[in-house]
């Protein structure tokens, strides 16, 4: 394995900074609800509404500012991801089995009741948000769900088209709070008029202060994953365009300046024409401030061997976001097995994912796709567990595990068993 360009060495995802003053967030919203949450919104927002929740007044003039053209791509994204989650929730299903004559064991599937979805605002008003983190769990059935989406800088509220896609997602109540205090606001709830009431769950993206959140709030609140900072791996031979795998690459990059973006190649001649070809694209890039900083610090361009090498890495690197730009991506599909999302061919492009395809773009980051796929319809579900047994199947289970409880000395367990045991 031979590096054509290496990243840089990055400092600790989470500092010392970032985990001490969300702590701080956190306890103080903890405490002080409502005017913890105010205080914080005036400090890193200048925000502080007469009510962080949405009116219908509000709600109606914000979505009457989308443009038709907007409010038909955000409708069609939607569309998109809502007919896949309900494909997905329709893999997940009860049933129940009898596994032992009088002995019945099954399985329900019941959506969580309260989910909180955080939007994220920052450098760009990421508009399918929405559809991934609202439309998703309405589709798995959950009753209700909060929204929270940090106002927008120079305005008077929720970015329009992001506001819209969160209407037409199926949110049940939206507040305009951001960062750490709303997602400590949705976990432990806020006094008002009316009342936040707590959610059993928090999901979604956002900067490193909202992940930091998410970890120190996981146990008071169910969480989806840690997403960090986005990444990009392309698998390329040379049958890929350089022009394309360096416009998928900047894609990425323009992300932010910590994002993640490498190619990892079997040919010599692609991984300098990708390379050459992202510089040139930069130079006429609008987002080149970030998408330049994140390609000259984190950016990779890996030579490998064979497509056997070339898979290895891959599975070693783990990224969020794989494209497999070669001669025969089926065998790719078939052989890798960590990744967050699979972009299979020349035609697909992670930022088709990004829009709103139909597969969900809050993902793991960070290798963690070692051990978790990203967020999906059966997150908002918990699969739970039953057991029936008819009296006569007690001479059948009671004596072995009766043998087991009396080994292991647990009395009361062996007493409770024996019970079942006497005649009625």
């Amino acid at each position: 394995m031979e590096y054509l360009k290496k990243a840089a060495p990055q400092p600790a995802a989470a500092t010392r900074e970032i985990r001490d003053t969300v702590s701080e967030i956190v306890g103080a919203v903890e405490r002080g609800g409502l005017d913890a949450v105010r205080r914080y919104s005036e400090r890193f927002d200048g925000w502080s509404p007469p009510s962080f929740r949405l009116s219908d007044a509000e709600i109606r003039a914000g979505v009457a500012a989308v443009p038709e053209e907007v409010a038909r791509a955000i409708d069609f994204s939607l569309e998109q991801v809502r007919t896949f989650a309900r494909r997905q929730r329709q893999t997940l299903t009860d049933f129940e089995a009898e596994t032992l004559p009088g002995v019945f064991i099954g399985q329900k599937q019941i959506p969580v009741n309260a989910v909180g979805a955080y939007i994220p605002g920052g450098r760009y008003p990421i508009t399918a948000a929405p559809a991934m983190t609202v439309g998703v769990p309405k589709a798995a059935g959950v009753p209700r769900v909060v929204a929270c989406a940090p106002v927008q800088r120079g305005t008077r509220g929720i970015n329009p088209a992001q506001l819209y896609g969160i209407v037409q997602s199926g949110a049940d109540e939206i507040y305009t709070i951001g960062g750490a205090q709303a997602m400590a606001a949705m976990a432990f709830g806020l006094d008002g008029a009316p009342p936040l009431a707590a959610v059993d769950m928090i999901v979604g993206a956002g900067n490193a202060y909202v992940a930091e959140a998410k970890r120190q709030l996981f146990g008071v609140v169910g969480i989806d994953l840690l997403a960090g900072p986005t990444e990009i791996l392309i698998l390329a031979d040379d049958s890929a365009d350089p022009e394309v795998v360096a416009a998928d690459l900047l894609a990425q990059a323009e992300h932010g300046v910590t994002s993640q973006s490498v190619l990892v190649t079997t040919s010599r001649a692609l991984g300098e024409a990708v390379l050459a070809e992202a510089g040139r694209q930069l130079a006429a890039l609008p987002t080149a401030d970030a998408a330049g900083p994140s390609w000259r610090d984190l950016g990779e361009v890996i030579l490998v061997q064979d497509d056997e090498e070339m898979a290895r890495v891959s599975d070693e690197i783990a990224s969020e976001h794989l494209e497999v730009q070669t001669r025969d991506p089926a065998w790719y599909l078939a052989r890798l097995t960590n990744y967050g999302s699979l972009f299979l061919g020349h035609n697909a492009t992670v930022a088709y994912g990004d829009k709103g395809i139909g597969t969900n773009h809050v993902l793991p980051t960070g290798r963690a796709a070692r051990y978790t796929g990203g967020l999906w319809v059966g997150k908002f579900i918990k699969t739970v567990t039953y057991q029936r047994v008819e009296a006569a199947a007690n001479a059948t289970v009671a004596p072995p595990f009766v043998t087991m409880a009396d080994h292991e000395g647990m009395t009361g367990h062996a007493d409770s068993m024996r019970l079942r045991l006497r005649p009625t």
